[in-house]
């Protein structure tokens, strides 16, 4: 109600002004400047964990062309409007963006008005050097200008408080901006999830600290306050999860980023959240805490008003907005695509195989999916001369289903999609006693469960009623039916990714006789080519009680 009272005033201010100026004016009869309003609107747009996803696809929103049109016709309804990303805009991207690391999403960005982007953990996948590149410009240091022009870095501002050089202290990106809008200065804060380092690789995140969200965010709010600032939002890539169906809910909300804006000054007017890929408007100790979903689908639009006389923003209203198809999509953006488009399309129209139906990362309650056997399979498979007897795949290296199409025809795009990082496949040998305690890793906290896809012949039993850490009996963990010996040793095969702890699970940090293998996007093709066509059907390999 607070937005409500802030109107009612305005609005009996101006009646008080209209009356003082008439009979000023009858008083002197000379004509009067008009006083500024106490006011001033302010729209922000944000986005979040848009990852690439310059085309739409089949879908019924989303694409970059489709994306610009909205934000720019927004943008272009109110004086004072600000357009601002919450992280990943890059990284785990289909072929299209992938290809040339991301430069068409930058230019893309360019192009539909970006100004502030708070770095997310995806953004390092190919380390601190190609994340400068990106925001600076230059050439790619392995593939140079693939598209045979300059590339000249993002126009807009990536913004990285938490960020830190191990070693020197050193900040490689500024954390915050402070933006004037008609006398009112706003601060824009942007930074990543403390615990940037276990969801990137290992090679990526050597030498770098990530620091806490609230105490990087406290830190710059003191220095803005010293500098008159009131007006403060928060671009954190960091998140949380609802129930709600609607783009606008805010059921049972929880996650992480509870923690951050509990702890966070109330200095803080606003925080524009992501990490999650979920869609929400909710409020917290008083705060509103946004979320657009994922890959350009939606994006949220906010009306604020800053107070002259205080410096403060007051939220008005925010809304997910659908990025629909019935406008026409923006031309320059579609020239860019037209641009990259002919690099793209032989490598990405390869036929690679066949499949009878859809391959889903949807999963039944036990945590299977059809995909993430598949990749476990394939895994496995394509590791044997290493005397691999048991693969897992981690839910977050799945980023797109290999959708049915075209009589069941699968390209290279398709399954690049599906496994944009190209990681190597590892295989170690581990004991039972470790695997056990790998399994146990997937429940790492009340908020977030990763259960990993396992390959054929390798069964257990969890209890989701049981305490973190106890929830698997070792007696139901069995390789083709035996139950595995705490002290025998088995070999297993993963990606690089986790092999190096990744998503927290580091007890792999401690296999030895490591045997490194081909990619597993190479994995897949040689498979597919030996397999076609796949049938997706999901074994019960994992049980619930």
């Amino acid at each position: 109600m607070a937005h409500l009272k802030t109107i009612f005033t305005l609005t009996r201010l101006g009646f008080i002004l209209l009356l003082s100026m008439a009979f000023s004016g009858c008083a002197t009869n000379k004509p009067e400047k008009s006083a500024k309003s106490r006011y001033v609107d302010l729209q922000i747009l944000a986005i979040n964990d848009f990852h690439g996803s310059l085309e739409s696809g089949s879908g019924e929103y989303g694409g970059a062309a489709y994306l610009a049109t909205h934000l720019l016709r927004a943008e272009a309804q109110i004086q004072h409007s600000m357009t601002v990303s919450a992280g990943d805009l890059v990284g785990a991207s289909p072929f299209f963006s992938s290809l040339f690391h991301d430069e068409p999403t930058i230019e893309a960005a360019n192009i539909w008005g970006l100004d502030y982007h708070a770095v997310g953990n995806h953004e390092f996948d190919e380390g601190l050097q190609e994340l400068m590149r990106l925001q600076n410009g230059g050439s790619h240091g392995v593939d140079g200008d693939r598209d045979g022009d300059p590339f000249q870095g993002a126009k807009f501002r990536f913004l990285a408080a938490n960020l830190f050089v191990q070693k020197s202290g050193a900040r490689p990106l500024v954390g915050y901006a402070i933006e004037n809008f008609d006398g009112i200065a706003v601060g824009i804060i942007g930074l990543t999830l403390t615990g940037t380092l276990s969801v990137i690789s290992k090679q990526a995140g050597r030498g770098l600290g990530f620091e806490d969200e609230a105490r990087a965010i406290n830190a710059v709010v003191r220095q803005m306050r010293n500098q008159g600032v009131e007006a403060i939002v928060v671009l954190l890539h960091e998140g949380g999860k609802q129930l709600g169906k609607d783009f606008n809910a805010c059921e049972d909300f929880s996650g992480d980023v509870l923690n951050v804006v509990q702890k966070v000054s109330p200095a803080v007017d606003l925080f524009i959240t992501g990490h999650t890929h979920e869609y929400y408007l909710c409020e917290v100790d008083g705060r509103p805490v946004t979320s657009a979903g994922s890959n350009g689908t939606l994006y949220t639009r906010l009306m604020t008003r800053l107070d002259r006389e205080s410096g403060d923003l007051v939220l008005t209203s925010m809304k997910n907005e659908p990025v629909t198809h019935d406008v026409k999509p923006n031309r320059r953006v579609l020239a860019l695509l037209d641009k990259y488009r002919p690099y793209v399309k032989p490598l990405s129209e390869r036929p690679v195989g066949k499949l009878t139906a859809s391959f889903v990362r949807e999963t039944n309650e036990a945590g299977e999916s059809s995909l993430g056997q598949l990749i476990a399979d394939v895994q496995l498979y394509a590791t044997r001369e290493s005397a691999a007897v048991i693969s897992f795949m981690n839910p977050g290296g799945l980023r797109r289903d290999i959708t049915f199409a075209d009589n069941g025809v699968i390209t290279f795009g398709n399954i690049f999609a599906t496994l944009p990082f190209n990681n190597s496949l590892v295989t170690m040998t581990l004991t039972g006693a470790q695997i056990k305690r790998l399994l146990e890793q997937q429940w790492q906290d009340e908020n977030e469960t990763r259960i990993l896809a396992v390959s054929m012949g390798f069964t257990y039993t969890w209890n989701s009623q049981a305490s973190r850490g106890n929830r698997i009996d070792s007696s139901s963990i069995q390789l083709n039916g035996v139950s595995l010996k705490p002290d025998k040793s088995y070999r297993i095969t993963v990606n690089n990714f986790i092999a190096g702890g990744g998503d927290g699970f580091t007890v792999l940090r401690e296999g030895y006789n490591m045997a490194w293998g081909m990619s597993d996007l190479d994995a897949l093709q040689s498979y597919l080519a030996s397999h076609s066509p796949l049938a997706p059907v999901v074994h019960t390999r994992i049980k619930r009680i």
